[in-house]
């Protein structure tokens, strides 16, 4: 466990309030966002943000401590606190929901997952059925001194498991730029808009609640690999969501009555419940209603404006082991990384982690009183191809003939130039980088060079083949065929590697067309019809084998980040079997098949591992960047400046 140091005098603001927390694969990158604009130049001068205020008792000779503040840039704007929603799947959702939402388990130093003791503890009770108590700490508390209890337990889990949706995906309306339902349930209507987790979905008993309403027990329908990694926590707080939906104003019996309408299947509240969890947490604006800002973490939303940052002050209720020693943290957006390391020089932010390029990067050596770390994040580069969008890639296009639509997509996949964009793009800034050739297996892990071995992705698309892909092409009749990309507009490193798949992919007959946009994240998602292929970033916050599985499963077998129409029973079934099994080595000889498959089956590429670059005044103390999300944000509790 690491230690957190000790909480300071709290400020003598009054007590804001709180929201929601963390979990799985993330769509990494950008968002579209209104530029940040950075002051005049500078050198890095202070980082304190100083605020003087007086104790309500002091004598005279007493002074309060100075106010700490400290100011971050991050790369893709926040517009939601409910990061278990489909649209909400982000990073910028998942850091700001590590700050304000206390966890059971976080991985820390090494990746070594460690139990916040000081929120929950949890004990497996047996293998047969797996079943698992998990016990919240007397010490776990929302910021308007509720206590969490094992009602907050059961509202996560019963929306992640699906088990309570009487709609699809289909029979609800979104919005076109941010994914977030916007029609209302009506009646006995219920759908709650989340991604599913196998964690969740393995739990077909009620949960049993116990110790007074303190613990949670659940029975597993069978073995289930990643249980530890994958421990349900408490997400949005259920009283907040009992009395917004429910209008019962006490907490306690607001709480309840979301418990009562999920073992009842009381389908009249559930519908109420599903509209208010589905939209109240979606806001770029500080909301009026101070009870949407109620967090059980060591930070609460104090300030938010669109586009431009949230502000975070220290929790006054926060009893837990990480209490911050800092008093407010500001997070700005910019996707810019040059906007962001002048931020930095400027001293308007002291701590950035952009998406590297190789100006940014040298212009960050170049500061003084900065230090900049870099190194390999878990985020990994890939493109994917739509058989869905009506496009070059759809068997549709070719009246439903699957092995010319094949044909077609391996030929592109031989004009993607990997080693080039590597070259030209991430060597500069890594110089041992190299071009990533497994879906299941992280460069650098025991078992990546096994499942390399296995795929074939290295030797069938190691070089770009031009001949190949235009014999291919003739094969499937399919004439100069034009091919939709979607990626982040603002990004310049996509924009580098749109340019030489273009220049590439042109010289082998494609018509290459830019569908880039501002708001990419979303239309991956909700707009098959606009793309024939996307490249953007998967971020894992977690070591679990079956975390890649949503990516490549049918949607029908929980494919919740496979938008693309690519089915394979085969892979839904390894997945079934890799997902109780509990051998590693027999984990290993299921993934190499699935990415033989999914190789075999011209499902997309990975290109490289993502370079990073932490950089930071040297008068922010304590920071140290772990590969998994929340990379930077994970030992907030450690900050200090000076």
């Amino acid at each position: 466990m690491v230690e957190a140091h000790p909480n300071r005098t709290g400020p003598c603001s009054a007590a804001p309030t709180r929201a929601g927390s963390p979990r799985r694969p993330r769509p990494g990158g950008t968002l579209g966002t209104k530029k940040w604009v950075a002051g005049a130049a500078g050198v890095v001068a202070s980082v304190l943000a100083l605020s003087a205020c007086t104790p309500p008792t002091t004598s005279p000779s007493q002074s309060a401590p100075a106010a700490t503040s400290v100011s971050v840039m991050w790369n893709q704007p926040f517009y939601t606190v409910n990061q278990y929603s489909s649209s909400g799947n982000n990073v910028v959702s998942a850091n700001i929901g590590y700050l304000i939402t206390d966890t059971i388990t976080y991985y820390g130093e090494g990746l070594k997952l460690e139990n916040n003791k000081s929120f929950a503890t949890y004990e497996k009770l047996s293998d047969n059925p797996l079943k698992v108590k998990v016990t919240l700490a007397d010490t776990a508390m929302w910021s308007d001194g509720v206590p969490v209890t094992a009602a907050d337990l059961v509202l996560y889990w019963a929306t992640y498991s699906g088990a309570f949706n009487t709609l699809s995906e289909t029979d609800v309306k979104k919005d076109a730029d941010t994914g977030a339902v916007t029609s209302t349930n009506k009646g006995s209507d219920v759908y709650f808009d989340q991604t599913g987790i196998p964690a969740a979905s393995l739990i077909k008993e009620f949960p049993v609640i116990g110790d007074n309403g303190k613990s949670l027990t659940y029975t597993y329908s069978k073995p289930f690999a990643d249980w530890e990694k994958s421990l349900l926590t408490a997400g949005l707080p259920a009283h907040v969501v009992g009395t917004r939906a429910l209008g019962e104003a006490d907490a306690t019996k607001a709480a309840d009555d979301v418990v009562k309408a999920f073992q009842n299947k009381d389908n009249a509240s559930l519908s109420k419940i599903s509209n208010v969890w589905n939209k109240d947490w979606n806001f770029k604006n500080k909301p009026a209603d101070a009870n949407l800002l109620v967090s059980c973490g060591p930070y609460v939303i104090a300030d938010a404006v669109a586009d431009q940052y949230v502000t975070l002050k220290r929790n006054p209720n926060y009893k837990g082991e990480h209490r911050p020693a800092i008093d407010t943290v500001t997070v700005r957006f910019n996707e810019d990384p040059m906007a962001a390391v002048q931020a930095l020089q400027n001293n308007e932010v002291q701590l950035i982690a952009p998406q590297v390029t190789e100006d940014a990067y040298n212009a960050a050596k170049a500061l003084s009183n900065v230090t900049t770390v870099t190194g390999v994040e878990s985020s990994y580069e890939h493109i994917d191809l739509s058989v869905a969008s009506g496009g070059a890639f759809d068997p549709k296009t070719y009246g439903g003939d699957a092995a010319k639509a094949l044909k077609v997509k391996q030929a592109f996949l031989h004009t993607i130039p990997r080693q080039k964009i590597v070259d030209t793009l991430v060597k500069p800034v890594n110089p041992d980088a190299a071009v990533r050739n497994a879906f299941n297996a992280v460069p650098g892990a025991p078992n990546y060079d096994a499942v390399t071995a296995a795929n074939g992705m290295g030797t069938t698309y190691g070089d770009v083949d031009l001949e190949k892909a235009k014999s291919l092409l003739a094969e499937a009749g399919a004439k100069n065929p034009t091919v939709r990309i979607m990626f982040a507009k603002q990004n310049v490193r996509r924009q580098g590697e749109f340019r030489l798949i273009k220049e590439s992919a042109e010289q082998a007959g494609f018509k290459i067309v830019d569908s880039s946009s501002d708001d990419w994240s979303t239309l991956v998602f909700t707009a098959p019809d606009k793309y024939d292929v996307a490249f953007f970033a998967w971020a894992a916050n977690s070591t679990g084998v079956t975390d890649n599985a949503p990516q490549y499963l049918s949607k029908k077998a929980g494919g919740s980040n496979n938008p693309y129409g690519f089915t394979n029973k085969e892979i839904d079934a390894l997945y079934d079997q890799l997902q109780i099994e509990t051998d590693p080595a027999k984990q290993d000889e299921i993934l190499k098949q699935v990415d033989k498959l999914l190789v075999d089956n011209a499902f997309g590429l990975t290109i490289f591992q993502f370079p990073s670059m932490s950089s930071f005044s040297n008068k922010l103390t304590g920071v140290k960047p772990i590969t998994l999300t929340p990379t930077i944000f994970w030992n907030f509790w450690e900050w200090k400046v000076s």
